[in-house]
């Protein structure tokens, strides 16, 4: 097989260079502005920005398991550009890592971001050098927190988390990356106050730290997904779009309901995310629905091609 030259850096020379974090946090977006297009010629209107659509590879985890590179050409031919890995890609060794960005290449997707573990946003350590290697070599732009470490619980923790995704974040921007959340349904309640833990993570990470946004969960705790983006523009790099409906697994709801079943406003999201939230690219994510895993990634991108003709 053939293997595209990597830029990974040293993780030696990482290790070095992360013994003492930076206080101080580097500046430049990464995301950037979401809604900059190009000055239309003279009488042309100007080319409507398309997003990637991608899918979250938890949503076809079974098939993933039983058989990587196969799962990877069957979401390509279903039409998707983008992936996301989940956590357990990180065991993976350097070589492995190129041998799937080989097979992601020939059939045409992207990896613009993974899940991870609190190790990889730790200095200094051989796991958050090893989680660059892996990323950089797989083209990624957002290392992002799959979920917080447990006796996460209290204002104070919740701040010393952000604190240390701040720092992360400084360290990776020089490597071409930057650091992300992925928020569930328990982050949208209050923890001091009326802030909400979500309200206190976006207030203690830079800019360029990406929130990116499960849609489905936080419908599901009752919050504004619209005021949610609008408050927080152009940090919302990517988003995750998992639908919810009220009812019990029994009933197939909740979050077994495919993309478009449930009582998500995605035409408002929509409309929001790209005019203010600075999107990037799109991942479909399932749970879990009455369909095989691949039949309901089809499904769920039949139903986003409908909505965004």
């Amino acid at each position: 097989m053939s293997i595209p030259p990597t830029s990974a850096l040293s993780r030696r020379n990482f290790l070095a260079a992360t013994a003492a974090v930076p206080t101080a946090l580097m500046l430049g977006s990464l995301t950037g502005n979401a809604i900059a297009a190009t000055a239309p010629g003279a009488g042309a209107a100007p080319a409507k920005k398309k997003y990637p659509i991608g899918i979250e590879l938890y949503a076809v985890r079974g098939e993933l398991v039983k058989d990587l590179p196969k799962t990877l050409q069957t979401v390509a031919k279903i039409g998707y550009e983008v992936v996301e890995f989940y956590a357990p890609y990180f065991a993976w060794k350097i070589p492995y890592a190129k041998q799937v960005k080989t097979i992601m290449d020939d059939c045409g997707l992207r990896c613009l971001s993974t899940h991870n573990h609190l190790a990889s946003f730790t200095p200094g350590q051989e796991a958050m050098a090893h989680a660059i290697e892996l990323n950089q070599i797989l083209g990624t732009k957002t290392l992002v927190m799959s979920s917080a470490p447990r006796g996460t619980n209290t204002a104070e923790a919740w701040k010393r988390l952000a604190g240390d995704l701040a720092k992360a974040t400084a360290l990776l921007l020089p490597h071409g990356l930057s650091a992300g959340f992925h928020n569930h349904a328990s982050e949208w309640a209050k923890v001091e106050g009326d802030t909400r833990i979500m309200d206190l993570l976006a207030a203690n990470t830079p800019k360029e730290f990406v929130l990116q946004f499960d849609v489905g969960t936080c419908v599901e705790a009752g919050a504004d997904p619209v005021a949610w983006i609008k408050a927080n523009p152009g940090r919302i790099q990517s988003v995750h779009l998992k639908d919810w409906a009220p009812g019990t697994r029994a009933e197939e709801k909740g979050y077994r309901v495919l993309f478009g079943e449930g009582v998500t406003p995605w035409k408002e999201i929509f409309a929001a995310v790209e005019a203010v939230g600075g999107v990037e690219f799109y991942l479909m994510e399932q749970e879990g629905s009455r369909y095989p895993e691949f039949e309901t990634a089809e499904r769920c991108l039949a139903t986003w091609k409908k909505m965004r003709a």
